[in-house]
C-alpha cells in the first residue's frame, strides 16, 4: 500500500508565504514524478508544479516566479515553496506521485491541505 501525507496548509495573508510538504510511503519500487495539483471552489483541478527524476520542473504559467518546487529523492518527499501568495492561489492543494510498485505505474494523491490567502 503507498501512502500520501500532505502538511504545511493554512491561512496567510496576501504577499505572504507558505510551504507545503508531501511525502510518499509504502512498497514503492521507483517514484518518476511527484508534484501539486490543486482545486479552487467550483474550478477544475489544474497543475501547479511537478518534477520529474532527473530534476527537471514544470510550472503553471500563474505561479511562475513565485512557486518553487523541490525534491527530497532519499526520503521521497516533494515540497512546494510558496511565496508572494495571492488570493486566486486559494484551493485545496494535492501532492500526487507518479510511482511504479508490484510491476504497476500508476498515480496516487494525498487528500488534499487547505490553502486560504485572505486579509
Amino acid at each position: 500500500q503507498v501512502q500520501l501525507v500532505e502538511s504545511g496548509g493554512g491561512l496567510v495573508q496576501p504577499g505572504g508565504s507558505l510551504r507545503l510538504s508531501c511525502a510518499a510511503s509504502g512498497s514503492i519500487f521507483s517514484i518518476y514524478i511527484m508534484g501539486w495539483y490543486r482545486q479552487a471552489p467550483g474550478k477544475q483541478r489544474e497543475l501547479v508544479a511537478n518534477i520529474i527524476s532527473g530534476g527537471s520542473t514544470n510550472y503553471a504559467d500563474s505561479v511562475k516566479g513565485r512557486f518553487t518546487i523541490s525534491r527530497d529523492y532519499n526520503k521521497n518527499t516533494v515540497d512546494l515553496q510558496m511565496n508572494s501568495l495571492k488570493p486566486e492561489d486559494t484551493a485545496v492543494y494535492y501532492c500526487y506521485a507518479d510511482l511504479e510498485r508490484d510491476y504497476r505505474r500508476s498515480n496516487y494523491w494525498g487528500q488534499g491541505t487547505q490553502v486560504t490567502v485572505s486579509s
